[in-house]
């Protein structure tokens, strides 16, 4: 039986973009009212939060509208793929409404349309850091929407359209909201990091009353200030990016770096328009490394890409093996609709692809491994994410949750819990986690 509130239901899908807006649509929806409930049957309409990146996801994407559809029968469509909202309407006529991405304003209009609000939003309090999906001790902290680039595989500007940085003040004050409320880990996101403020112009704001620059070391040497651990997602590896190695090495942010370097051939990287050249980019690691040699490097790479060849993906074998980069992914292109690259000749075979991505794994497998090895003995503070009756489950300064290892600690522990920092000591390893004790 269904409240006599107005009750929605939520999906969301895709990256963690995607979440901080799910978080925003589910903080508003609770400030004016409406229940949230778990299960389709529960609700009055139910709100899909789609992605629409690689074809994969777009598939996803309409498999959770039709199954909402089926079982509830009122649907709202948003995020990435709510920009194609005729495909969307082809394949589910019976929606309510479609918004684009991070449209947050269309959305709950939508929602008011189709169930309006029980009470006034300004009348009613939610705790200051909002609905979040993620656990209380870490928070995604998006700074800026949409990108600049025209990688030729990817459709995000089409998407989510161009870079628009969130101002400083404005980031610093939702960052001090969430370490506030407990959150003990900030993981900074957007679709470029680096070029954090330079649609704004790196221009000055306010936080605490005093004047700031909207630019990334900036932000970073701000967040650094809170009793949290700031992690760096989506970086490129522009020079200015040298700026923050030192904030790493004095332990004011984490000394980790996930930069989504993509290949490792400058012939198709010139093909993916991706504003990198590999052997710059190995010199700048090299630098990174010996001013702080603690550093962490994590990056993603598409094998398969349209017109790579044999020696193409030998050359990326090879910078792999110089990059020695400790996390990985690795993915077999995906054609995207509507992606430029759609249109480059040679496609190579899926058979080639997949033995491709077998061959790049177990190389980058043996060096994540050794990586590893070279933490056994070492002492480090960790992030304590899961307490069990035999084992507690942590992170490491070098691990960001869901994509890279964990830290396993043997024997329960009746005073810790999850978002306690403790000292361990590693004592083994596997092909991605560590082992440890307690110190």
């Amino acid at each position: 039986m269904r409240s006599a509130v107005p009750t929605i239901g939520f999906v969301s899908l895709g990256c963690p973009k995607n979440l901080v807006d799910s978080e925003r649509l589910l903080t508003q929806l609770r400030a004016e009212g409406y229940d949230l409930s778990p299960s389709y049957g529960g609700a009055d309409l139910v709100v899909v939060n789609t992605c629409g990146f690689i074809d994969a996801a777009v598939e996803e994407s309409l498999d959770a509208i039709g199954e909402a559809l089926d079982a509830n029968g009122r649907v709202i469509v948003t995020g990435c793929l709510g920009a194609r909202a005729d495909e969307i309407r082809a394949a589910h006529p019976g929606v309510l409404a479609v918004t684009g991405a991070h449209d947050y304003e269309a959305v709950m209009s939508a929602v008011h349309a189709h169930l309006p609000a029980p009470h006034d939003p300004f009348t009613s309090l939610i705790p200051p850091p909002g609905i979040k999906l993620t656990p209380p001790h870490y928070a995604y902290l998006k700074i800026s929407e949409g990108c600049n680039h025209r990688c030729s595989f990817c459709i995000i500007p089409s998407l989510r359209g161009d870079l628009v940085s969130r101002p400083v003040g404005e980031v610093l004050a939702e960052a001090e909201r969430l370490v506030e409320s407990g959150v003990r880990e900030l993981l900074v996101v957007s679709q470029d990091t680096s070029a954090y403020g330079v649609d704004l112009k790196y221009r000055t704001d306010f936080f605490d009353g005093r004047p700031l620059p909207t630019r990334l070391t900036t932000l970073a040497q701000e967040l650094g200030r809170l009793p949290a651990w700031t992690r760096l997602h989506y970086v490129y590896p522009y020079p200015h990016v040298d700026e923050l190695l030192p904030l790493m090495a004095d332990g004011i942010i984490l000394p980790y770096l996930d930069m989504p370097l993509q290949h490792g051939s400058q012939r198709v990287l010139k093909a993916m328009r991706r504003p990198a050249a590999t052997e710059k980019v190995l010199t700048r690691i090299a630098h990174w490394r010996e001013t702080c040699p603690e550093l962490v490097l994590r990056s993603t790479f598409i094998v398969g890409f349209p017109g790579e060849t044999e020696d193409d993906f030998d050359r990326l074998l090879e910078f792999i093996q110089q990059a020695q980069l400790d996390r990985v992914g690795c993915f077999a292109y995906s054609a995207v609709d509507g992606a430029a690259a759609n249109a480059l000749p040679d496609p190579v075979p899926e058979a080639v692809k997949q033995d491709r991505l077998q061959r790049f794994m177990e190389i980058q497998a043996e060096i994540s491994r050794n990586k590893l090895a070279l933490q056994v003995g070492r002492q480090m503070i960790v992030l304590i994410d899961e307490v069990h009756d035999d084992r507690i489950v942590a992170r490491g300064p070098g691990d960001a949750p869901e994509v890279d290892g964990v830290v396993v600690i043997d024997g329960g522990w009746d005073d810790v819990g999850p978002g306690d920092f403790i000292d361990v000591r590693v004592t083994g390893y596997d092909d991605h986690d560590l082992f440890a004790e307690p110190v």
